[in-house]
């Protein structure tokens, strides 16, 4: 490991002495099911079965569904895998893959953190001016006001130290993706209902070149759906058994995930079929205040997810200022500072292009599939972890070995198809349009 790394894992596991080890498993739950369970990344669902039809759809989400969950416990096992803790994403893969792990792993883990926020952002946005509109039907604030709103309050929550002080907003955030699902499928379900089924169509809408680009970018959209760019963070903030309590944690929160992204992901589709929008909440038309009530869970349960994907990039400008030896003193006052820049540079690009799609397609393609899909049966490999158990052994080979070789396919195309939908939106739309 080099020098410069050495210091980063001495500051990593020095910030963190406070708030390691006293999580328990309902805790790792909380914060895996606010970064992965978002609004912001299952109601798009709908959205990207439409770009694919049913049985590419239902094959494709339930494939991730099951890839990243095994993927998530691959990562946990390799907490201690060769008797250090590692407690970030960028150490785990410094130990096991070296300089080029550590950086690849910072690359991809900014790239995540910071589109997810973008993409969080304006789903926010949307949803407060959601409800804004209709208590003031022809109020004047715009799309961008209200992103500019849930900025200065996500600067307000970056004051926070550490994840493990957020567990308490997770859990609340927790709730209210629970809300978020139960309220939307109802709601879903009820206008689905009201509407004359046999104008509906499944059908994949427009040109041959359009239908191939749209499902390009709806594997995007999925594999965005499962990000979760954080887990070595999270499971620092368990108590011993540490993998265990992560197993725990992990399998509790896609016990949600199902329950939620599987139900709203065919209810969304079967209820507007290839017309249904990219938010799915923008489908809804009545009652108007079950309506309210998703747009208020989505806000709340948005501004932990945003805080969990801030951390990060909080964390690379602390180890910089924590090798330049700087103050106690010091290192306070200059917190609020870049965590300002960091909430206004996102927040301008938000208010910008509030193109949510295109986000959540590239960042899910460049960000998230490497990180949640291809890096853990990679790492897995690598460090040698195979049960003793000779067959049982083989067939987790062969299975991290087809995660490797399609998913990379699988950015590929996503990244494509996402930048397409971007090359297309800003044709179409001026900077700072109010969607």
């Amino acid at each position: 490991m080099s020098e410069k790394h050495e210091e980063d894992q001495e500051f990593d596991v020095g910030s963190e002495d406070e708030a390691a080890g006293k999580g328990t498993w309902k805790h790792a739950a909380f914060h895996v099911a606010t970064t992965i369970a978002t609004p912001a990344a299952y109601a798009p669902l709908p959205f990207a079965l439409a770009s694919l039809g049913w049985p590419l759809g239902v094959s494709s989400l339930v494939t991730a569904t099951l890839a990243t969950w095994y993927s998530s416990l691959l990562i946990a096992s390799l907490w201690r895998w060769n008797g250090k803790k590692h407690v970030t994403y960028r150490l785990l893969a410094d130990s096991i893959f070296g300089f080029w792990g550590y950086w690849s792993i910072a690359f991809f883990q900014q790239v995540a953190s910071i589109g997810n926020n973008i993409a969080i952002q304006i789903a926010a946005g949307s949803s407060l001016k959601a409800v804004y509109k209709h208590y003031h039907k022809h109020g004047t604030l715009t799309l961008q006001h209200f992103i500019i709103f849930f900025g200065a309050f996500e600067l307000f929550l970056s004051q926070l130290p550490d994840i493990h002080s957020l567990r308490w907003v997770n859990g609340l955030c927790t709730l209210s993706t629970i809300g978020f699902a139960c309220t939307t499928i109802g709601v879903t379900i009820y206008n689905g209902k009201k509407i004359d089924r046999e104008s509906i169509s499944y059908s994949l809408q427009g040109s041959s070149s359009a239908k191939r680009f749209a499902a390009f970018n709806a594997l995007g959209v999925i594999a965005f759906s499962f990000g979760d760019a954080m887990l070595p963070e999270i499971q620092n903030t368990v108590r011993e058994p540490s993998v265990k309590n992560m197993y725990k944690g992990v399998s509790a929160a896609y016990s949600v995930i199902v329950l939620t992204y599987w139900q709203l992901a065919f209810t969304g589709y079967w209820a507007f079929g290839s017309q249904v929008q990219p938010y799915i909440v923008a489908s809804l038309t009545v009652p108007k205040w079950t309506i309210i009530m998703a747009n208020i869970f989505a806000v709340i349960q948005i501004s932990g997810c945003y805080q969990i994907y801030c951390r990060p990039t909080y964390a690379y400008f602390e180890e910089r200022l924590a090798s330049n030896r700087t103050s106690m003193l010091k290192n306070g006052l200059i917190r609020p500072i870049f965590t300002s820049i960091y909430i206004v540079v996102i927040t301008l690009v938000a208010s910008a292009m509030p193109f949510f799609v295109d986000f959540v397609s590239i960042c899910g393609a460049i960000g998230f599939t490497p990180l949640d899909f291809i890096f853990p049966v990679l790492a897995f490999l690598k460090a040698g972890k195979m049960p003793k158990n000779r067959a049982v052994g083989i067939s987790m080979r062969i299975l991290n070995v087809g995660i490797a070789a399609w998913f990379p396919i699988v950015a590929v195309v996503g990244c494509i198809g996402a930048i397409r939908f971007v090359v297309e939106d800003v044709k179409t739309y001026k900077f700072f349009h109010d969607m």
